[in-house]
């Protein structure tokens, strides 16, 4: 039975017989990938296989061999040319389908790099549009609030009062001189502005803008003297009397057009800023034209520039717009170039150098990412990065202020070391082995309590805890602690709390309203992402935390209201990022579920209607106002001065008329707006105290002290008050119950004030006393 399984009959051994292999070799050709041919050999092809050899001598092939089929060489070598063919025409095909795909792939490439670019150009276009048109509403309201353009030199400088006269001096000082480096050295060794005490004040007054507008000033004009252009109109200016004719000059070559005209260029460049930053942040242009709508609906509330020029947020803030964008870059975009680094360092720089509150607002920066970092918003690598941008900023801007310990010893610099020390120790707090949530309480309240004590641990190093600062104004309004020096702020209107209308003036032009709503849309995603990461796997909790930027946004929004809220002035941090933030109603990221179900374009558009109702009143509001500056009784004082008394004649009084004393008379002064600065304080204390109920004699002997031969007194400044609690006279009280039971010393100067004091001058506004 075995030998007849395996023995066949003759006439079958010219079968051929198939390979069992065969059918799963064309399966394995058919489950190739896509775009190659399938090659299926046909039945006579396979028929022509040769067979194994049969045995010597013929007889019965040994079971499951195949019978042998003689070789037919020219059949064979058809085939191989055919099979040739095949594989030629298929690598053919393979080689003309990649080269295809490659091809699709570029042009792909291609068209969208040229949608890129032109959607790039068009938002640089169109922000340049609107800086323009913010640099032309600036500089309309300017003029038409004082007529400026008609004024003299001597009453443009009366119009930069208070602390913007003292800045502006130094920029006049540094024109002035023989040459630049003389009118540096001359501001760097300053003899005027705190007489006998010779001061840096580029140090003390953070002074780089006008350093670097003097220089420009001086550049220009020299280079178009040396070609020949002129560089301003000069013409008589007829003034009803008792005022006399006087000249008056426009144009680049005015030292204050020049100024101001700076000034209000890098106010149109940051508005420009405006537009890029809410178009990147929302994901559209709509977004940025939100936000430039916003701001110009809410200018008064926004910024104050246009009636205060020189002031040292005005070249300050342009530069936070910047470094915010910068950051808000670096933390979206998941892979970063160096660049964006280098940038947040260089901006850090230029937002600090012009501004001393600068340091406090980079705090708050801080307090905001952290959180963010122990939570797990932020990578910790990129963290780092940030950290170390943000320390070396501080020790650039430290050098660049010739060594002004105020940068080492604020809340800002504590708050970066204590952020590398964290960063460093979070492993050994992880071996504690708690739960998630304590763990980032611990860091919290380690992160806090360490800033707080190594602020005022370098404070005491440094010498500079007498200095007052913007921490510690906050510090005073919520402790509701008061004394002179917090009175002498506090009580200035733009020290005090925020006016209870400010909200409704935001909500009229529904700004308030559309923030709340982007605000709490983010806080709900927020806060159900973080219950979630306790429980979750690494791999999910990274999809949970994604959009850093947003939680940054609105946790530096809540910031800025609460520095708002106790200080008004700073509403120009507050009014600017609200508007930054309504450009997020257009984004689909947050408002997608909205947009599937409404058109986009008819959300956005009907908004912007409602917005512009009380928005376009604003700016009507603000074109309306006209007036023409006139101050007779400053301007005969200062000519009284010039003519009447000797050049190294020393002045003391009320600091807002002692900053306008310096910058157009250039006399030596005792004590000037610049208020933060322990030994300034101590010396205006003293020179205040012709308000107070001390004895005349006692006065005279303590402003003979600072060498001081005139005292300017003014009556309004005896009666003046503000609100309830700071008037002058309450102010003192205060500070000095001993005399409480005294006569108001001002009101005895004004009636008689020998045989201490001599008058020498009078007008309606000001008595000018020789110290006898």
């Amino acid at each position: 039975m075995g030998g007849q399984r395996r023995s066949k009959p003759k006439d079958a051994a010219s079968e051929p017989l198939r390979s069992p292999r065969a059918p799963q070799a064309r399966r394995r050709r058919r489950a190739t990938g896509a775009g190659e041919l399938e090659v299926e050999e046909s039945p006579r092809a396979e028929a022509e296989k040769p067979g194994l050899p049969k045995p010597v001598g013929g007889g019965s092939l040994p079971g499951g061999a195949r019978p042998y089929s003689p070789r037919r060489p020219r059949k064979l070598k058809a085939q191989n040319c055919m099979q040739m063919e095949v594989v030629t025409k298929t690598l053919f095909l393979q080689r003309f389908q990649f080269i295809n795909s490659v091809l699709e792939q570029l042009r792909d490439k291609v068209h969208l790099l040229r949608r890129r670019q032109l959607s790039v150009r068009a938002t640089v276009g169109m922000a340049a549009f609107v800086g323009v048109l913010h640099w032309i509403h600036l500089i309309t309201l300017f003029e038409n609030d004082r007529h400026f353009s008609h004024l003299s030199s001597l009453e443009r400088e009366m119009t930069f009062r208070t602390e913007m006269g003292l800045y502006y001096s130094y920029f006049k000082t540094i024109i002035e001189a023989p040459s630049f480096l003389q009118g540096l050295w001359m501001v760097m060794n300053d003899r005027l502005t705190e007489y006998p005490l010779v001061i840096n004040t580029v140090k003390r007054f953070h002074l780089y803008p006008e350093v670097i507008l003097a220089f420009w000033y001086r550049t220009l004009v020299g280079t178009m003297n040396f070609l020949g252009i002129e560089t301003k109109t000069c013409w008589n200016v007829t003034r009803v009397e008792p005022l006399n004719d006087v000249q008056s000059c426009e144009g680049i070559g005015d030292p204050a057009c020049f100024y101001v005209g700076v000034i209000f260029i890098l106010n149109g460049i940051m508005m420009a800023l405006f537009f890029i930053y809410g178009a990147y942040l929302s994901g559209t242009q709509l977004g940025g034209l939100i936000t430039v709508l916003c701001y110009f609906f809410n200018h008064g509330e926004a910024t104050r520039v246009m009636w205060t020029p020189p002031l040292r947020e005005s070249f300050s803030y342009p530069f936070l717009v910047l470094q915010m964008f910068v950051l808000t870059l670096i933390l979206r975009t998941s892979h970063n170039n160096g660049r964006h680094f280098i940038a947040l360092c260089l901006s850090n720089v230029a937002f600090m150098l012009p501004w001393q509150f600068a340091q406090f607002i980079l705090f708050t920066q801080i307090a905001s990412l952290f959180p963010m970092f122990v939570v797990g918003y932020i990578e910790p690598n990129k963290f780092k990065k940030i950290i170390y941008m943000n320390m070396i900023s501080v020790l650039l801007c430290f050098v660049l202020m010739f060594g002004n310990p105020m940068y080492l010893s604020s809340y800002y610099s504590s708050s970066l070391l204590m952020t590398w020390v964290m960063i460093l120790k979070r492993n050994n707090i992880q071996r504690l082995r708690v739960s998630e949530l304590n763990f980032w309480l611990i860091q919290g309240f380690g992160w806090l309590c360490g800033t707080i004590i190594l602020k005022f641990l370098t404070s005491k190093i440094l010498g500079v805890s007498d200095h007052i600062r913007l921490s510690d104004l906050i510090a005073a309004r919520i402790l509701r602690y008061t004394d002179f020096d917090t009175l002498i702020y506090t009580c200035a209107p733009e020290f005090d709390f925020m006016e209870k209308a400010t909200p409704l003036r935001y909500t009229k032009t529904l700004l308030l309203p559309l923030v709340l709503g982007i605000t709490y849309l983010i806080l709900r995603k927020t806060f159900r992402d973080i219950l979630c990461v306790v429980s979750t796997n690494t791999c999910l909790r990274k999809q949970l935390l994604e959009h850093g930027e947003l939680i940054f946004h609105t946790l530096q929004l809540l910031a800025f209201t609460a520095l708002a809220t106790l200080i008004m002035r700073l509403k120009l941090f507050l009014t600017p990022h609200l508007c930054v933030m309504a450009s997020l109603i257009c984004s689909r990221r947050l408002f997608g579920w909205l947009f599937c179900r409404v058109r986009f374009e008819n959300v956005i558009f009907g908004i912007l209607t409602v917005m512009s109702l009380q928005g376009c009143a604003n700016l009507h509001g603000q074109w309306s106002i006209m007036g023409e500056f006139n101050n007779l009784p400053q301007e005969e004082l200062i000519q009284w001065i010039i003519h009447n008394t000797r050049p190294d004649a020393v002045f003391a009084g009320a600091m807002p008329t002692m900053a306008s004393v310096k910058l157009s008379t250039l006399h030596p002064i005792v004590n000037h707006p610049h208020y933060e600065d322990a030994d300034l304080r101590a010396r205006t204390k003293i020179v205040y105290s012709a308000y107070s109920r001390k004895s005349a004699k006692e006065v005279r002997d303590k402003l003979l002290e600072l060498h001081v031969n005139y005292y300017i007194l003014e009556e309004a400044w005896c009666v003046v008050r503000t609100k309830p609690g700071c008037s002058m006279l309450e102010i003192w009280d205060l500070e000095d119950p001993s005399n409480a039971a005294n006569p108001p010393l001002c009101s005895v100067l004004l009636k008689d004030a020998r045989p201490y004091f001599t008058p020498v001058f009078q007008n309606s506004m000001y008595r000018v006393l020789k110290v006898a």
